[in-house]
């Protein structure tokens, strides 16, 4: 199967540096733009299928990329932002980011999902969707978060790199993988 792989457009909680995680947060209007980029960028090629987080920020930008196209979008709560719980809102500067994606220290907290957790969650969704979608061509709309876990499993972790920041996709970014 092909993967196409991308992240939702920009929000204002993206331009405020605060954490969205689970907390349903709507494009903004260069969000929208950067969606419709996609689209574009996207026009040639052939896609049979579009899995969309259950988040708002990532289905609106799922339905704008389907725009003029015959193809269904699928919502799955597999690639949903990962939960920040007590995090969410904040800046990074406001708690210790680098702590939160330290895969190998892999913190446990009270209220927020852990690195493994979130590894584990989309590892799962990714076997699924192997199986479901063998032969076909899948748009994956998701979040930053969500990227990590996808591309340390495609791509692997690059050698020394324990904190996974900075390795999720920018908004709209679209990383293309054979499995």
């Amino acid at each position: 199967m092909k993967l196409l792989l991308t992240r939702h457009g920009q929000t204002d909680w993206n331009i405020e540096g605060k954490i969205q995680g689970q907390t349903d947060i709507e494009l903004n209007e260069t969000g929208i733009r950067q969606a419709e980029t996609t689209r574009e960028k996207l026009a040639n090629e052939k896609i049979d299928i579009i899995i969309s987080s259950p988040l708002k920020r990532a289905r609106k930008t799922a339905e704008i990329i389907a725009t003029g196209r015959d193809v269904p979008i699928i919502i799955d709560k597999g690639i949903e932002e990962r939960y920040f719980g007590e995090f969410e809102g904040k800046t990074r500067k406001e708690f210790n980011f680098d702590e939160i994606w330290n895969y190998k220290l892999n913190k446990q907290y009270e209220d927020a999902e852990s690195t493994g957790e979130l590894f584990a969650r989309v590892q799962e969704f990714l076997e699924k969707m192997k199986e479901e979608y063998k032969n076909q061509t899948v748009l994956v709309v998701t979040h930053g978060g969500v990227s990590v876990p996808i591309r340390a499993t495609l791509e692997g972790i690059p050698e020394g790199m324990e904190v996974l920041r900075g390795f999720g996709l920018d908004n709209c970014e679209v990383k293309e993988y054979k499995l």
